[in-house]
């Protein structure tokens, strides 16, 4: 072979990889791209979507949905998810005192509570003005992470039996991504009613 075949086999060898990478790279770039969106999503396609799964996982419905009745026992009340402790609900005609020193009593749908820090009632944490409609993102991961009512720093902690404590653990990334979802949900307006003190305990 001369050196002028060998001279355009090599350059003809060249141009074929050039052109080789050139069209397989824009697909890699996407499967990329597509690849560290799921990433940041928690392998979800948006953060609303991951924010969904993990107010499902982290049991939020537990406290904040009112609960119905069923031949299957307790079921989510699916037009009022994520509510809170309806207003015109009051809590349990019960010897406060006795609770407050000895035990603990819940409602029968599972969003007010009493104990020794008094009553308590769940959050509406709906998109409604009600609920967390006018918060900031700041606002819930103050809530959060430092267990403050309104998400404001000099407001009062939160009551049990929110588990701020626990919750506060989550990532910056999930509680965003959390907050994101409580922006997407159907608004209740629904005013829950403000907690109550101890009663005074004799002695």
């Amino acid at each position: 072979m001369s050196k002028l075949s060998t001279s355009i086999c090599f350059i003809f060898i060249f141009f074929t990889l050039l052109f080789s990478h050139c069209t397989q790279n824009p697909t890699n770039n996407k499967t990329a791209i597509t690849e560290t969106a799921k990433t940041d999503f928690g392998e979800f396609e948006s953060q609303e979507k991951w924010g969904q799964h993990l107010v499902t996982i982290a049991g939020c419905n537990d406290c904040h949905t009112p609960k119905i009745i069923t031949p299957n026992g307790l079921e989510l009340d699916s037009s009022l998810l994520l509510s809170g402790h309806p207003a015109a609900m009051a809590y349990p005609d019960a010897n406060r005192e006795e609770i407050e020193t000895k035990g603990l009593s819940v409602t029968h749908v599972l969003t007010s509570w009493i104990g020794p820090w008094g009553v308590s009632y769940a959050a509406n944490l709906t998109s409604d003005p009600t609920g967390i409609g006018y918060w900031k993102e700041e606002n819930f991961i103050t809530a959060m992470r430092e267990g403050k009512f309104n998400g404001v720093a000099t407001a009062r902690t939160l009551l049990p039996p929110m588990p701020w404590q626990m919750y506060k653990n989550m990532t910056d990334d999930e509680l965003k991504a959390i907050f994101a979802f409580l922006l997407t949900t159907k608004p209740i307006q629904n005013v829950v009613p403000q907690p109550l003190p101890p009663v005074l305990v004799k002695q």
